[in-house]
Order: structure tokens, then sequence, then C-alpha cells
């Protein structure tokens, strides 16, 4: 079994470590450049132009991966088909800077695709006992069945996408964590009695899009030699839909990426209670408050890391009530976090 997925994850990381270099001599040709002196956003800290664009050879080393050892059925093309509109879109904005709403909008369309090929969340597993089933919720809209679980779906592979994106404010960040992500659900994906074929396709899925992440850090990691740029957003996307398709397995994925899920819920929150839109860029995040401590950006990414992987080992072990209190502790934990560095820095300010 660990062939199944070891060679898949070696060939998707083979194909990153490639592709990175060349798209970022495609990138600096094309001007898909973040450069500090004229790019307009707050959170910046870098110093140089750097080529955006990284979504190309993750995309890229993916879909080389998928065409190699999974089958071209109705999902596989659907995958391809909206990651690539995906994508363009993030080069879009790496080149434009599109506003936060078109975004917005595409990543919606992109994930219907996927919700309109059949991937859905038929049910979840109730924590206080039993499954919440939603087939039986269901309307007609222009000919096309939409049920509670396709909506579901959508509104998970959008939350994804954009949780996901917002954690990648210093190098290595990002794809470090998606790394890791990718790996306990493929792993959660063949924790079940009987192994179907399916679960070890959606398990390759899982550690296709983990080599196609890590070969992509090996540049990002500090210093960066590329940024991940709107277009990395296929990671966040690929995500969301693997882990619907690992039998709905959204608990796991939820608490392995549980650190940036706190820390979106509480930008959002806070964002909306200073009367401004959610997608209102700020220094608010979580490793902003960070960086204005003085913690240095490689341990700032080493740290996202070690949570995410603490957390996803714990979630391998949890009963689905053991994964519900971990949530809610994680949730608890990030929100005193991030209340008590907002302390210190007003406390440097006074002094």
């Amino acid at each position: 079994m660990l062939e199944l997925l070891l060679f898949p994850f070696s060939i998707a990381f083979a194909f990153s470590m490639i592709l990175t270099p060349i798209t970022i001599s495609f990138a600096r040709k094309f001007k898909l450049i973040d450069d500090p002196k004229t790019h307009q956003h707050p959170a910046i800290i870098h110093k140089k132009p750097l080529p955006r664009a990284g979504g190309i050879p993750i995309f890229l080393s993916i879909i080389a991966a998928m065409i190699l050892f999974l089958p071209d059925d109705r999902i596989f093309l659907s995958i391809i088909a909206a990651g690539a509109l995906v994508v363009a879109i993030g080069i879009l904005d790496d080149k434009f800077d599109l506003s936060p709403y078109i975004r917005f909008a595409g990543n919606i369309f992109c994930a219907s695709i996927i919700v309109l090929a059949g991937v859905e969340v038929p049910f979840i597993t109730n924590p206080l006992g039993g499954i919440l089933d939603f087939t039986n919720f269901s309307y007609q809209f222009l000919g096309i069945t939409i049920t509670a679980g396709s909506l579901l779906a959508i509104i998970w592979i959008v939350w994804v996408m954009n949780m996901l994106n917002w954690s990648k404010g210093v190098d290595g960040q990002m794809p470090g964590i998606a790394v890791i992500s990718a790996i306990i659900i493929g792993i959660a994906s063949l924790r079940f009695p009987i192994i179907t074929q399916n679960n070890i396709y959606t398990s390759q899925l899982s550690f296709i899009i983990g080599g196609a992440a890590l070969g992509f850090l090996f540049y990002n990691f500090y210093p960066a030699k590329i940024f991940p740029g709107y277009s990395a957003t296929i990671l966040g996307f690929m995500l969301g839909v693997v882990s619907i398709m690992s039998s709905v397995k959204l608990a796991t994925a939820i608490l392995v990426m549980g650190v940036p899920t706190a820390d979106a819920l509480f930008t959002i929150t806070r964002r909306i209670l200073s009367r401004k839109s959610p997608f209102w860029h700020d220094k608010g995040h979580l490793h902003h408050l960070l960086l204005a401590q003085g913690a240095s950006q490689q341990l700032i990414a080493l740290f996202y890391w070690l949570m995410s992987l603490l957390l996803g080992l714990f979630a391998l072990t949890l009963s689905s009530r053991g994964k519900l209190f971990a949530i809610i502790l994680v949730v608890v934990f990030v929100g005193a976090f991030i209340s008590s560095l907002k302390l210190f820095g007003k406390m440097k300010e006074e002094q």
C-alpha cells in the first residue's frame, strides 16, 4: 500500500521541483511580479520585486501525476477544468490585482463545476451520535437538483480556498500547511474497515497534492525565490475537494488546518465588527502579529507547520466528538493568543 502513495507523491514532487524554476523565468518574462513599490497592499513585508504565479507549477504537477495514476472519469475531468479556471483567475490577479469580489465569484463558479460533476457532502457524522443526512433536503432550480450537501460542498471548497490563501503571509507558510494537510487527509482516506478503490484513488490524489506543494516549498521557504500568488489558491481548492472525496473527512480537514481556520474566523469577525468588508486587507492576521513581536519568517512558518502536524496526528486518533472538542479548544487557544499578542503590541507602543 505504501508504494501506491509514495510513488505518486514522488512524481508530483519531481515535476514541481522542475517546473517551479521554469515558472520563475516565465513570471519574470511576463511581468507576473510582486513589486512592493507598486503593489498597494498593507500586508506586504518583502523589500524587493519577486515573481508570483506559484499556482502554475503546482497545478501542472498535480495534473501530470493525476494523468499517470488516476482514472480519467467525470470527477477527474471536472478537477482539471475547474482547477485550470482557478489558476487562470489567479494569474489574472497576479498580473492585474483583480477585485476580491470578482475572485470570490470565480471561487463559487469553480466549486460549482466540481459539485455538478457529483462531488457533494451527503452526510456528516454527528458528534453526539449518528449522522446528519443531507440527501433528503433538495430542490429544483433551472432543471438542476440542488441538495443541501451540494451547497455545503460549495461553501466548504470556497472557504478552504480563501482561508488557506490568507495563510501565505510569510515565506513557506502556505505550502507547508498544504503538504501536511494533504498527507493527513490521504492517510485518513484509508482508515476504514473496508478500503475501496475509490478510497485508494482519493488517498493517491491527496499525496499528489502534498508532493506538488512540497516541491514548490523548496523555492518558497525563506528567502523566497517565488511567491504563491493568488494562483496558488489551487492548493486550497484541491484540499477542499479531496477532503470531501475522502469519505467526508471534514472534521479531520478542519482540525489539521485548525490554526489558519481559527485565524480566518477571527479575521472575518474583526473586520465585520469594524464595519469593513471581510475581504479588506490588513495586518491583523496571526502571522502579522507574530512578526510585530519580532518572530522571524522561518520561525512563524515552522510554528504553523508544527501545529498542523500535531493537530493532524490528533485528528487521526480522535473520535468525532473528540475532534469537535479539539476544534473548540483550537479556536479558544488561537483567540487567546491573538488577544495576547495585540495586548503586548499596545504595551510596546506605549513604552
